[in-house]
């Protein structure tokens, strides 16, 4: 009980209820965790509740999931890559737990995650965004390999959040919007979450994340039995939004 107390306080959360929405979730047989921002089938239980944009009722929380939690607080990958986000978080003045909800909402922690689009990566960045802030490709590696290796890709996305926060100041929903569809997408619609399926879902999912990422959520008795099974896809995640056409795929596996 006291963890999902402590679940409970921190998913609430001080960011604006308006970006918060229903997130469902289940871990499947090989030990894969799935999260969507709607009950896709009957396999995806209510994870956290929340407010959708249009709604005026009060944003509460429902029936957590602790083995959900922990897949978004003890994944190996993210262990294995604090120290980078660290020093990211630093560099550019963004928050830890920012960049973890955006790193697991894009790739699920997975470094080699390419999306259809062609974003690439752990914090899924554009090879155009990537030349924006001056990499470039050599006779040795295009702009997609350098953006492939985590320590690169993490400190651009984090460059992009910081630049974004500086647009569009204290209005994380905006950032949110911008770092999925872009800052003139937010633009073009007057400053407001463009009406995207994707975008609109992926502000909510990220924010809820955001909220979690704040409090360390998971710890004590559930620690013990974190990522105990076996089979090609353990350790892994996986987002559903609507209006994206899938999640990013990988051509190789995770490190562990």
């Amino acid at each position: 009980m006291k963890v999902l107390n402590v679940i409970l306080m921190f998913a609430l959360g001080l960011v604006s209820a308006s970006a918060c929405a229903n997130i469902y979730g289940y871990i499947d047989e090989q030990g894969a965790a799935h999260f969507a921002t709607e009950k896709i089938d009957a396999r995806y239980q209510l994870f956290l509740r929340g407010k959708q944009f249009d709604s005026s009722e009060v944003t509460s929380i429902g029936p957590v999931k602790p083995e959900l939690a922990r897949y978004l607080s003890q994944h190996p990958n993210l262990k294995k890559f604090e120290p980078l986000l660290k020093v990211a978080s630093d560099e550019f003045s963004v928050e830890p737990a920012l960049l973890k909800a955006v790193m697991a909402a894009e790739s699920g922690f997975n470094p080699g995650a390419i999306s259809p689009k062609g974003a690439i990566g752990l914090m899924q960045v554009m090879p155009a965004t990537a030349e924006r802030y001056g990499l470039q490709g050599d006779r040795n590696k295009s702009i997609e390999q350098k953006l492939a290796d985590p320590e690169t890709n993490i400190r651009l996305g984090a460059r992009y959040l910081r630049d974004l926060s500086r647009r569009f100041p204290n209005q994380q929903d905006l950032v949110l919007a911008s770092y999925n569809a872009g800052e003139g997408a937010v633009q073009q619609y007057k400053n407001q979450i463009p009406p995207y399926p994707e975008t609109r879902n992926y502000v909510q999912l990220v924010t809820q994340f955001y909220q979690l990422y704040q409090g360390g959520t998971v710890t004590g008795k559930y620690q013990a039995k974190v990522f105990t099974r076996s089979g090609p896809t353990a350790k892994r995640l996986y987002m559903t939004l609507p209006g994206r056409r899938s999640m990013p795929v990988s051509p190789v596996a995770y490190n562990d």
